[in-house]
């Protein structure tokens, strides 16, 4: 049955504006590469949440993987691999050059998620069940 977690919907919503905000009218060196990569994390999470009535640990855990993994897929030139070197919406989405920083930016935004999480949970819930 599909369910759509709405709270989550709205949030995953509003930081995908932000990243097409991002993308579009800041062009510098600090917000744009790393804000960009600490709020993906928390859209996919937010996506997948949306969807997915998950352990928060387990989904959060799940997108740090993806994310990483997609960052490793830059290390070794998946692009260019598959041939897809030319098209741009496959450079956009995958990405062309690996950095470790990406991953620590990953990493920050996924401790975000699950700082606010284990706040929204309380204090008798455990976000490990």
């Amino acid at each position: 049955m599909f369910i759509l977690y709405k709270p989550y919907f709205r949030w995953a919503c509003a930081v995908l504006t932000m990243e097409i905000l991002i993308a579009v009218y800041l062009h510098d060196a600090l917000i744009r590469p790393y804000g960009g990569d600490f709020l993906v994390v928390i859209l996919l999470y937010c996506l997948v949440k949306s969807f997915w009535n998950a352990n928060p640990i387990k989904a959060a855990g799940a997108v740090l993987l993806f994310a990483c993994t997609a960052e490793v897929s830059q290390y070794f030139h998946l692009v260019r691999l598959l041939g897809l070197q030319g098209s741009y919406t496959a450079k956009l989405l995958l990405g062309t050059s690996f950095s470790f920083t990406d991953i620590l930016a990953y990493v920050s935004g996924i401790a975000l998620v699950i700082a606010i999480e284990s706040i929204r949970s309380g204090p008798k819930s455990s976000l490990n069940n």
